[in-house]
């Protein structure tokens, strides 16, 4: 697997990239990307007839991509669990597979108005997707992409928690 971060827009990416989202189990699609995705591609209908429950995923075909929702928690208003997260990229990971899909473009799922933390998140990814070939873009709004601590900074958190760790 080959994860990127990029700033920008999610939906710039090329059409050879299948886009991924969380939904909700009832589909409101109300807030979000999820209204940006409702605007751009509907299909909402369709999404509602495969019935999918928390864990699975909706696979949607739109021109030469496939759409693929994450049902992470049962309404709305609901915040999914990092648990929950697990099993939808589990479930992706095999529908990829599956379809011989190897790339995938996502904003930093669960991680807006679900609250999820991006490093356990990405951490989910990497434990999904590590021994595969597919090639992963995650897009953030301008402004937010993840600062990654320089070397020094690294080597400081290290010798801190050796510390920590020593000291217990």
């Amino acid at each position: 697997m080959k994860l990127t971060e990029i700033e920008g827009d999610l939906f710039s990416c090329e059409e050879t990239f299948s886009l991924v989202q969380c939904v909700s189990k009832d589909l409101q699609m109300g807030k979000g990307i999820a209204v940006e995705f409702k605007q751009r591609f509907g299909c909402v209908d369709e999404a509602k007839a495969q019935k999918a429950d928390i864990g699975e995923v909706i696979d949607l075909k739109h021109g030469r991509r496939h759409l693929f929702y994450l049902v992470t928690k049962t309404k709305y208003n609901e915040k999914p669990t990092i648990v929950q997260m697990k099993q939808c990229l589990l479930n992706l990971r095999d529908r990829c597979l599956e379809l011989g899909v190897n790339e995938l473009a996502m904003p930093a799922i669960g991680c807006g108005l679900d609250e999820l933390k991006w490093n356990d998140v990405k951490e989910k990814i990497n434990f999904a997707f590590g021994k595969t070939d597919i090639t992963i873009q995650v897009y953030f709004l301008p402004g937010c992409l993840p600062k990654h601590p320089d070397s020094q900074q690294r080597r400081y958190i290290f010798i801190s928690m050796i510390k920590a760790f020593i000291e217990i």
